[in-house]
């Protein structure tokens, strides 16, 4: 009988999306999302700026690293309370469109039929997004779709922002396990070999640049008031348009 129960109880949570009590939070952590995107469109054109035109400078792109954990913890959010995830999903999808050939020529503009397939970030958020909304609503064939393609071919962040999006989303509710598993994620980042110009050297001890994304964690696990008022299209803008005027001024100084 027991085993019969817990088999029943299995198939339960596998098969039945979750609810959620009206008017109750559906996550305990920062609801702050205009000021968190806001920061995280910051900490990436900075990143961007160092990578097109100062490869050399590691610290741009330590800064970039905690831009990418907020856009998926957004997204988690979002995925939790918009009223409609199919728009969600194709504004994520348009802008990646719209975003591709920016980004190929911000980035490789003398290589660009070949490296058209080097997927620009919105690609990996909205595959990521697919994935957890698959979770969500208990469809595995999609959730695994979607995560074998960001997995296996040439997406920026690979799957890790599923990883990041499964740690914000089943720690919903406890911000002090979700916080301890995201930062030790970057435990192996520690006592890398050194060789790699982007990595920061302390004494004998050489830390990888990824491991600058668990400076998110405060961000992300603390709660924020700031409350701005700030459109949702000029979020979606702002990547495109910042990736064509890199690519604008690769064109005049190079």
């Amino acid at each position: 009988m027991t085993a019969k129960l817990t088999l029943s109880r299995i198939r339960t949570v596998l098969t039945t999306p979750p609810t959620f009590e009206a008017g109750a939070p559906r996550l305990r952590t920062n609801l702050d999302t205009n000021f968190l995107k806001l920061i995280a469109i910051f900490a990436m054109l900075i990143d961007h700026i160092g990578g097109a035109f100062f490869p050399e400078a590691a610290w741009f792109r330590w800064v970039g690293r905690i831009a990418f954990p907020i856009f998926c913890y957004c997204m988690t959010v979002g995925l939790l309370y918009t009223r409609d995830i199919k728009k969600y999903l194709f504004r994520l999808g348009l802008f990646a469109v719209i975003s591709q050939p920016f980004y190929v020529l911000a980035f490789h503009p003398h290589d660009f039929v070949a490296q058209f397939t080097n997927w620009n970030i919105f690609c990996t958020l909205f595959l990521s997004l697919l994935a957890m909304y698959g979770l969500k609503e208990r469809k595995w064939w999609l959730f695994l779709a979607a995560f074998f393609v960001v997995s296996w071919w040439n997406f920026d962040y690979s799957g890790m922002g599923i990883q990041y999006m499964l740690i914000f989303y089943l720690c919903r509710n406890h911000p002090a396990v979700g916080a301890a598993l995201y930062c030790a994620q970057f435990i192996t980042c520690l006592g890398v070999m050194p060789g790699d110009p982007l990595s920061l050297a302390v004494g004998g001890l050489c830390i990888d640049w990824s491991f600058f994304a668990v400076f998110a964690a405060p961000l992300l696990f603390l709660p924020t008031r700031l409350d701005l008022k700030i459109p949702k299209w000029v979020f979606y803008a702002f990547y495109p348009a910042h990736l064509a005027a890199i690519a604008i001024i690769q064109f005049v100084i190079f």
